[in-house]
């Protein structure tokens, strides 16, 4: 499959070539500001789908839109615009759009609207596509996880919390309902009532319980993707993955604070330590949606093959920092020589949230960092 995306506003750019490559894996993506040179690609090598902005430095995108349905009524061409008026909307419909997408724009909006206008089975020329070969194109590709919030977006704001107040992290998630429900949900919990006076507002929330928190809350929920996953095999794994990290991050933070360490970066690299699991998991549902099959034994191999793959494309992708990046590999593997406090707290935690906190390995690293005593889900921290 091939794409061309046509936007000179970078940051939307890249956004939408997040979307189509987690939609059609191996999918060919071209991306340009230019209506020239989206003219001549499209000349020499043709288009499946055309996303297009409608003011370009060097002209307009309906010349392009006009272009190409002057010669190929088969491409998919969606138009993208900040005019969000009638007039403008039948104005390029006219021209033989196949979609309408008004500025801003949210990702799920967009994921939606590629979804019902193509036909992934179809433009991958395969009826049943095979799970082995998926895997091998998709890895290649930009990685989408199927979630309404993008954790992406999530470690971006948490690499500048120190700059975000509670009002500006409202407005920035204002429609996102179901992480607004879940932030007052805590809010207006045991833990952080004190008042007696329920919290009501999104901004009230994130107040009550700092930026911080709030971030975590939303890193959760972006790697929450059982939802998306309509075979219930895969949900299951999904979610018993996202609640192995969850474990994990508990402990990690519980000896953070008993030996003085960084409680919020040793909480994220807890729940990123399972994100390959879950995109492997997603290209195995764009499988079964193309009508491939997939086995038990097939899942249980992919997962086992292919997560550490995934991963480590992802860490890439999102380019999360060389030490945030070690601190997820000391979940999974440490070897006996690393001295790092946070690698030792990452490893304890896993072996800890996996049932081995009496064993010789976990008890070894905890009588490391002076917390021999350390009770799991103890109160004490």
């Amino acid at each position: 499959m091939k794409a061309l995306i046509l936007d000179d506003d970078s940051l939307l750019a890249d956004l939408m070539e997040t979307v189509v490559g987690g939609l059609y894996p191996g999918v060919d993506i071209f991306v340009t500001a230019s209506v020239r040179s989206a003219l001549m690609h499209w000349s020499e090598h043709g288009s499946d789908l055309m996303i297009i902005d409608w003011n370009l430095p060097d002209g307009s995108g309906l010349e392009v839109v006009r272009t190409v349905r002057e010669k190929s009524r088969e491409t998919i061409i969606v138009m993208v615009s900040g005019r969000a008026d009638r007039d403008s909307v039948l104005k390029a419909a006219r021209h033989g759009i196949n979609g309408y997408i008004s500025k801003p724009f949210d990702v799920a909006m967009v994921h939606d609207r590629l979804t019902a206008l193509m036909d992934p089975a179809a433009l991958d020329r395969e009826s049943r596509p095979d799970l082995e070969h998926l895997l091998q194109i998709s890895v290649e590709s930009v990685i989408q996880l199927p979630s309404a919030i993008d954790t992406a977006q999530v470690i971006e704001l948490m690499e500048r919390k120190q700059d975000l107040s509670p009002s500006q992290l409202a407005e920035r998630w204002n429609d996102e309902v179901a992480l607004t429900t879940r932030l007052l949900d805590v809010a207006n919990s045991a833990s952080f009532q004190k008042t007696g006076e329920p919290v009501r507002s999104l901004r009230d929330a994130i107040a009550t319980m700092g930026v911080d928190m709030a971030l975590r809350h939303a890193m959760a929920m972006s790697l929450d993707i059982s939802g998306h996953l309509r075979d219930s095999r895969l949900a299951g794994k999904a979610t018993a993955f996202l609640e192995t990290a969850e474990k994990v991050a508990q402990e990690a933070v519980r000896i953070a604070l008993r030996v003085g360490s960084d409680q919020s970066e040793v909480h994220m690299a807890a729940l990123l330590s399972r994100v390959g699991e879950l995109a492997v998991l997603k290209v195995m549902q764009q499988c079964l949606d193309r009508k491939g099959l997939v086995s038990d034994e097939q899942i249980e191999d992919g997962l086992k093959a292919w997560a550490q793959n995934y991963g480590n494309r992802l860490k890439v992708q999102w380019h999360l920092p060389l030490q945030l990046r070690e601190l997820i590999g000391a979940v999974h593997f440490l070897p006996r020589e690393v001295t790092s406090e946070s690698k030792l707290v990452m490893h304890a935690s896993a072996l800890i949230a996996d049932g081995q906190n009496q064993g010789e390995e976990c008890l070894r690293l905890l009588r490391r960092l002076g917390v021999e005593n350390h009770d799991r889900g103890s109160d004490d921290g």
